[in-house]
């Protein structure tokens, strides 16, 4: 039986790739910080705690020889290096990068984008081959693209795909924009402004989709950098007529032509221009087909998101994306702006 090594395990990609690679009769071991396992995994799948930093100990999971490694959680040039030490012992891995990494040519992208002028203005859609932004310790994007970077180098030597997800979805996100819509729904609004006119489309990744990419290139091994996003990008105004669907309510929805009004119409997704990405190339190298649509997954994701507000304040319960998002809860603004 082939071994996997899944990196990562415990969180919102890892989860279902152990679940995807098992079904595809791989023997799998989970690796995570604490060890933890999913109740929906095969009792056949190994859990192990590994702390990433700890070179020795990333070795030891990995052994001798291991067909596969899948890393959900790399973050930059080292983590890359920690697999190109290994490479003599791994056939071929799998590595989780993102579509930040992408610029416009003209020196714009997801770094700049709170700038004058500086929301990148990207091709529609976006394909594998658009420039990167250079490698560096500055943000997030310039260390994924270091970590690109180093872990193509040794080309066809060490195969490796690298993933670029976007706004990923699905239960266990840390930061699940999701509940922007699932959290007003509870608090029984049944009104909302959106900026943009309610189009702002921003490509989202279902977590299972990007298992199903995982599965893809494990079974064909190669150099590649495939962007890992559904089959559709929903404007934000789909999305929340989806969870409304779901959650069975109605909401009367008021658009902004523009940006938003301070923290009145702001959304997770809210950008003045389409980001949209090529899924041509992973379709016709891999044969990848999204294993489920942006409001089939809905249900899950928001049976998920309901359980964990039970009880908890979001700000305590989501603290990244309060980080990131401070205000998508403002609801006193919101109504002064409605009175006003």
């Amino acid at each position: 039986m082939k071994r996997a090594v899944v990196i990562g395990a415990s969180g919102q990609i890892g989860r279902p790739v152990v679940e995807a690679l098992t079904r595809d009769g791989w023997a799998v071991t989970a690796a995570s910080r604490g060890g933890g396992r999913d109740a929906g995994w095969d009792e056949g799948v190994r859990t192990v705690r590994l702390d990433r930093a700890d070179d020795a100990a990333l070795a030891a999971v990995v052994g001798d020889a291991c067909d596969l490694v899948v890393d959900v959680v790399a973050y930059d040039a080292a983590h890359a290096r920690q697999l190109t030490a290994l490479a003599g012992r791994i056939g071929s891995a799998v590595v989780i990068s993102s579509v930040s990494v992408y610029e416009d040519g003209a020196g714009r992208g997801f770094d700049t984008q709170d700038r004058p002028d500086g929301f990148p203005r990207y091709p529609l859609p976006v394909p594998e081959t658009q420039p990167t932004v250079a490698a560096g310790e500055e943000s997030y994007s310039t260390r994924k693209a270091a970590m690109e970077r180093e872990l193509l180098a040794p080309g066809g030597d060490f195969p490796v795909t690298v993933l670029r997800p976007g706004a990923v979805h699905g239960p266990y996100s840390p930061l699940p924009r999701e509940l922007y819509f699932v959290k007003r729904n509870l608090d029984g609004r049944e009104r909302r402004v959106l900026a943009y006119r309610g189009e702002s489309r921003f490509h989202s990744s279902g977590a299972r989709n990007i298992a199903e990419l995982v599965r893809l290139a494990a079974a064909r091994p190669g150099s590649r950098v495939l962007n890992a996003c559904d089959a559709e990008a929903p404007t934000v105004a789909g999305i929340g007529a989806a969870i409304d669907a779901v959650m069975g309510v109605e909401t009367r929805t008021t658009c902004l032509d523009g940006p938003p009004a301070g923290s009145v119409g702001l959304t997770p997704w809210s950008v003045p221009l389409p980001v949209v990405y090529d899924m041509s190339a992973a379709e016709r190298e891999l044969g990848y087909r999204p294993v489920v649509s942006y409001a089939e997954s809905l249900p899950e994701t928001v049976g998920w998101l309901t359980g964990a507000l039970r009880g908890q304040d979001w700000r305590e319960r989501f603290p990244l994306l309060a980080r990131a998002c401070p205000d998508l809860f403002d609801y006193a603004a919101e109504d002064a702006w409605h009175t006003a």
